[in-house]
């Protein structure tokens, strides 16, 4: 029995996990193991007992909200763990009942039979800048809020600012200090709200500086890659510090196209019956929402004609001087390219929405070739020490 694969499927919860196992072979006998905690010495024993007769084990699970300790205990062990989109797990139509040790079952099945897509595992650093960036998004979201919260109310009660003071800027906040109401009980409304406003202005400016020490903290690689990514128009460095964490490794992509189907902005396509029957739709929107929304909304800063900012030159102190031609080529043509696609594509009649997300599309390519550009010059340097 010695070098025999075992396939497990793990339907991890909480509190408890529920185990199946799945013998190799076309023919192989898949059952369940019951449930099991979740806790690491219970997955210890479990590994234990099911290689105690040999057998190389072949491990997965759902990415879930549990993260990935599960995975990276197995690795630490030496097994071979992976874990899977849980969106991409096939589905019968007619399946009705779902259980914790069916869903076990059915991770075994599909794992041996190779039909399950495996997601990208942060390493620790990464997934620290990951819960940061995400973090700032939900405290933006915050903001964003309450500002629409006190913007409302004014209008309602027909306050305006003074002419030429644009919304949230230090004038219009200034300008908000001065604000009262005769009446006790609004005066209160407007106080709560811009004192929420404040409050939450100051977690951004806190969760900003939170990301910028986790960069610098970091591995060298991942501050070069967050300055190379900054030299591109649109690309500032929140933005460029969220590629980086929900990205990841950009050469696991053999190529750009890879990286746009990824993030789900590439075309659907319904297309039966032959080549002429070939129909294209919208952007499938499947994979990585997060990138989507950000290249989205970097898209726009192309319509602007090509120029190089003060950003984008300060960035350049962080890169590899080695690196600094390609990297501002790469700049260069993404600029020339992206602004010529847009006012292209509006010439020929597309909505700005629409524009904008090939662009954004388009932009993407330029994202993947200098993230490859930086992990390969990473990687030869390696070599050469």
């Amino acid at each position: 029995m010695a070098n025999v694969t075992r396939f497990v499927g793990l339907d991890v919860h909480a509190k408890l996990i529920a185990v199946a196992v799945a013998d190799g072979g076309r023919d192989g006998e898949v059952r369940s193991h019951g449930t099991m905690p979740n806790d690491p010495e219970a997955i210890r024993r479990l590994i234990k007992r099911l290689q105690s007769d040999g057998h190389k084990l072949r491990v997965c699970y759902e990415a879930g909200p549990t993260g990935f300790g599960l995975y990276w205990q197995l690795t630490a062990m030496g097994i071979d763990c992976t874990v899977v989109a849980p969106t991409l797990i096939p589905q019968k139509p007619g399946e009705r009942v779902k259980t914790d040790r069916l869903d076990a079952i059915k991770l075994a099945r599909c794992h041996r039979a190779g039909e399950l897509t495996s997601v990208w595992v942060p390493d620790k650093e990464h997934e620290e800048l990951r819960d940061l960036v995400r973090s700032r998004d939900g405290v933006r979201k915050h903001l964003l809020a309450a500002r629409h919260q006190l913007a409302k109310f004014l209008l309602k009660h027909a306050v305006r600012s003074p002419e030429g003071v644009r919304s949230w800027t230090s004038r219009h906040l200034a300008w908000l200090r001065t604000v009262h109401f005769d009446s006790a009980g609004l005066d209160h409304i407007f106080q709560d709200h811009f004192n929420e406003v404040d409050h939450q202005s100051s977690r951004l400016r806190l969760a900003e500086a939170a990301i910028d020490e986790a960069i610098k903290a970091g591995p060298p690689e991942m501050s070069e890659m967050v300055a190379a990514l900054q030299m591109l128009r649109g690309v500032a460095k929140t933005t460029a510090a969220a590629l980086v964490a929900e990205i990841g490794c950009f050469s696991r992509f053999d190529g750009a196209d890879k990286l746009m189907s990824y993030v789900g902005v590439v075309p659907s396509e319904y297309s039966t019956g032959g080549p002429a029957k070939r129909s294209q739709g919208g952007i499938t929107k499947q994979g990585n929402g997060h990138v989507r929304r950000l290249v989205t909304e970097s898209a726009w800063n192309y319509r602007f004609q090509p120029i190089t900012n003060a950003r984008m030159k300060a960035c350049e102190k962080g890169v590899d001087p080695k690196l600094l031609p390609e990297l501002k080529r790469i700049s260069s043509d993404a600029q020339q390219r992206l602004c010529g696609r847009y006012r292209h594509l509006l010439l020929c009649g597309k909505n700005k929405h629409v524009t904008v997300t090939a662009v954004g599309r388009e932009l993407l390519g330029f994202v993947w070739a200098i993230g490859v550009t930086v992990e390969q010059n990473y990687k030869n340097s390696s070599k050469a020490n």
